[in-house]
């Protein structure tokens, strides 16, 4: 593959870690790091090798970048906020992805692509960890022959939330509504107010006050696995991990009910816990977008607008999120409470 991977916010956080694993996988893959400071970029991409620093202008429509031969992919990991990276694209005609638009502000991204159907195949990952909650609980639905509730309840440590990109995205979320989108008896519906304030569980038992928020992940495992009830519940505060003393950790809870192949109920809790915080899984769930978008695992993706679930094999995002650290812990193996 002669031609570069442009990373849009490639010294960042997210991207920096992307760009990391997919060195890892792919060595001989060409990446561009771009970013607002050059010298940064040239550092990260010193660090990689086989890749090249450049510097990013979202503000343009050809991104600040010099003429090159062409790109293979662009991945935005960083918010694209005039959509330039997503029209540059779209006029190149290579694969676009992108993590920061989130369920309330993704309405533009989604009509700029639709209003070019056979431009690029366009990932929409606004989901948290890139999609890889998604992909995990539909790898947990898989002993199911029907999933009637899934809930999520996420733990993010005050001291992992990301760069000054990644706050000031969630910042944004935040303020633009404090309603959470939920589905409820095969509804989707808003809950605002204290209907939108939960406890959080936390693995070591503590409780965290949070919120049900509105994400991308509702909707996709809702219409993914027919569930009728889906939410997510979120809390920023002290992990297990920090309140153990060691680095900020990642807590997720999952809860599904249903009922087996049998027609007996089905129920199963369990944790995904990753002790290094939630940068490496967002790292990896942007690095199997852009692997499955190039086509290096499974045939090339077709122009069009997808989500996460909708290209990568749940399986592997579990084998991938084991390599990588992740702690899958079943509910008997932990004492906390059930999400609620």
């Amino acid at each position: 593959m002669d031609q570069s991977v442009l990373i849009m916010g490639g010294s960042g956080q997210a991207g920096a870690g992307t760009a990391a694993l997919l060195r890892r996988w792919y060595p001989a893959l060409p990446l561009t790091v771009a970013g607002r400071d050059l010298e940064r970029a040239g550092r990260v991409a010193a660090d990689l090798g086989n890749a090249t620093p450049a510097t990013l202008d979202l503000r343009r429509a050809d991104l600040g970048l010099p003429p090159e031969p062409g790109f293979t992919a662009v991945v935005a990991a960083v918010r694209d906020s005039h959509l330039n990276g997503l029209r540059f694209a779209q006029d190149h005609g290579v694969p676009y992805l992108s993590i920061s638009n989130g369920l309330v502000d993704i309405t533009p991204e989604v009509i700029a692509g639709a209003q070019r159907t056979t431009a690029a195949p366009i990932l929409l990952a606004s989901h948290f960890l890139a999609g890889l909650v998604v992909l995990a609980a539909m790898d947990a639905a898989r002993d199911f022959e029907r999933v009637d509730t899934i809930r999520v309840a996420a733990v993010l440590d005050e001291h992992d939330a990301g760069g000054p990109a990644a706050l000031e995205d969630l910042e944004r979320l935040m303020e633009v509504t404090s309603a959470g989108l939920i589905r409820r008896d095969g509804v989707f519906t808003w809950a605002t107010g204290t209907a939108a304030q939960v406890d959080v569980p936390s693995l070591d038992g503590s409780v965290l006050p949070g919120q049900t928020i509105a994400t991308l992940d509702v909707p996709s495992l809702a219409l993914a696995t027919g569930a009728p009830n889906v939410r997510f519940d979120f809390a920023v505060g002290e992990s297990t991990g920090r309140r153990r003393g060691d680095a900020p950790s990642l807590e997720i809870h999952l809860e599904l009910r249903g009922t087996s192949s049998a027609g007996t109920p089905l129920s199963t809790r369990q944790w995904l816990v990753h002790p290094e915080g939630q940068r490496p899984l967002t790292a990896l769930g942007i690095a199997l977008g852009v692997e499955r978008l190039l086509g290096l695992r499974g045939a090339p993706v077709p122009p069009g607008l997808y989500t996460p679930e909708a290209l990568i094999e749940p399986s592997y995002a579990a084998e991938r999120m084991t390599e990588l650290g992740t702690l899958r812990l079943q509910g008997e193996e932990v004492s906390a409470p059930a999400a609620r």
